[in-house]
């Protein structure tokens, strides 16, 4: 039985059983319709105690595999979700408003970050033996990589599928066993990673999905079962959950929380081709990426032309059904981001700034039909920091931009901030970007783009971003123990 769930009718692909037994449950809504798109029956403390606690007999067998078995059981699993793309990005459309076409394309982007992490593995999980200085004679050492044991994973709903897997399949190959426990927004996504891996060939109680409460998680993190903590989320929820980890562990945890990314549009940029960009990186899935962008700085020579470039963009997005192909922005996941977009607008007009786009005082809006939970895309001029615009984080599609007169005041400016995941230049001058990306304070600096994520570079951040690392072949170091082997030959 997956997750325990019921359905409220034919709107999800999963099959959903209950016990017959009195439970708690709680319901997600689904933003567009504004109706109730499921109901998931809670685990309990113990439920979710004795969930853990065969994920934690499932690791200890699983530490035995070799790794090139693990490797082709995660290979399998690829095929496995390839076959089930439509069926996933359909549950992720109905339960957090993406629309579809974006959907499909975050299953098959977690598709690809998986093959990727698998072709990583051998060079990231092998032992060292070669030293720069030999053993004595008969001696030997080496350093091998152990799992740490079992991984909780706490997963967030604006990319339900793609952030999960930069977790659990690197846990996975490296030994570990996985609970996971997803979003209350975004259940089903839990329960299709536990039913593809399954069907991969992935023991049965190696991954669970649980669904329990902020409380019973903070138990399961303090219970001695559960040796790593990887969450995603907000700074508040991280805070949290470093707090629970202190309170009685001495477990490691990655903590992947805000950002508040700034781009800077330099004096010799292709105007074009960053209104575009910044536009794409402003409002792709509704502003819901921690790695959107959310702050703009230009040069005083591109400033006009920027903006006159960047309205069109903006005001071409299409609201409405998430199920349908000319769906071009989906509405907001949380019934709170409306008015908390629309107090930072409110805000930075009061300041000073103003708004290009059709909405001149943004706020919660519906489609054409009168459905759903959305908000404009916006853009606001004339920027500062004393907007809560630029500091905050928004998580929605609305973008300030504030003019400066050269590169080492865009530095300035972009470095002012609580965040630090990414940030980046649109410039013809490569020198130029490599030079001001040195002195910038964040985890990734791009080039000429924005919002993208690469599985071969590290995903981190600086600040309130939180701490540790995924993705890349130094992705594997948060789930594994090193071990010293010091002999003496017989």
């Amino acid at each position: 039985m997956l997750g325990y769930l019921k359905s409220k009718g034919a709107t999800s692909s999963l099959v959903r059983r209950v016990n017959a037994r009195s439970f708690a449950s709680f319901a997600v809504q689904n933003p567009y319709t504004l109706a109730t798109e499921v109901e998931v029956a809670q685990h309990s403390s113990k439920e979710s105690a004795d969930i853990l606690a065969r994920v934690k007999k499932a690791q200890r067998e699983w530490a035995a595999v070799t790794l090139d078995e693990r490797k082709a059981v995660c290979t399998k699993w690829t095929d496995v979700l390839s076959a089930n793309i439509d069926t996933i990005a359909t549950d992720i459309s109905r339960q957090m408003g993406k629309p579809l076409g974006q959907a499909v394309g975050e299953v098959k982007g977690t598709i690809q970050r998986a093959k990727i992490m698998i072709s990583l593995a051998d060079k990231a999980l092998a032992p060292t033996t070669s030293f720069s200085s030999p053993p004595e004679a008969g001696l030997f050492r080496q350093i091998t990589k152990e799992p740490v044991g079992v991984v909780f994973v706490i997963a967030p709903w604006n990319y339900p599928m793609v952030t999960v897997v930069n977790s659990v399949i690197p846990a996975l190959l490296a030994g570990n066993g996985v609970l996971l426990k997803h979003s209350p927004q975004t259940p089903l996504c839990g329960d299709h990673y536990e039913r593809t891996l399954h069907e991969a060939g992935v023991p049965r109680d190696l991954l669970r999905s649980v669904h329990c409460t902020h409380a019973t998680a903070a138990a399961l993190i303090a219970n001695p079962a559960v040796n790593y903590v990887s969450f995603t989320g907000s700074v508040r929820g991280g805070a949290q959950v470093h707090a629970a980890i202190g309170a009685t562990r001495f477990i490691h945890s990655t903590l992947e929380l805000g950002g508040k990314d700034a781009m800077y549009v330099a004096s010799d940029a292709d105007v074009a081709s960053a209104a575009a960009g910044l536009t794409d990186g402003a409002c792709y899935n509704a502003g819901q990426s921690c790695c959107g962008v959310e702050r703009v700085y230009v040069h005083r020579s591109q400033y006009e032309a920027f903006l006159d470039a960047m309205v069109p963009h903006f005001n071409a997005y299409h609201l409405g059904d998430p199920m349908e192909q000319d769906t071009t922005l989906g509405p907001m996941a949380l019934a709170s981001a409306p008015s908390v977009l629309s107090a930072q607008v409110a805000d930075a007009v009061a300041k000073g700034g103003k708004v290009l786009t059709k909405a001149a005082k943004p706020s919660e809006t519906h489609d054409p039909t009168g459905r759903g939970r959305f908000f404009p895309p916006t853009l606001v001029r004339d920027c500062n920091h004393n907007m809560d615009l630029m500091k905050h984080e928004s998580f929605g599609p609305i973008l300030g931009v504030m003019a400066v007169d050269s590169d080492e005041e865009a530095v300035h400016w972009m470095n002012d901030s609580s965040y630090g995941l990414t940030a980046g230049i649109f410039t013809k001058d490569i020198d130029r970007a490599k030079r001001l990306g040195q002195q910038l304070e964040a985890g990734t600096i791009y080039l000429n783009r924005c919002d993208a994520v690469d599985a071969y570079l590290p995903w981190t951040g600086v600040k309130d971003t939180g701490k540790g690392h995924s993705l890349s072949e130094h992705g594997f170091a948060a789930f594994t123990q090193l071990k010293g082997w010091n002999f003496k030959l017989p």
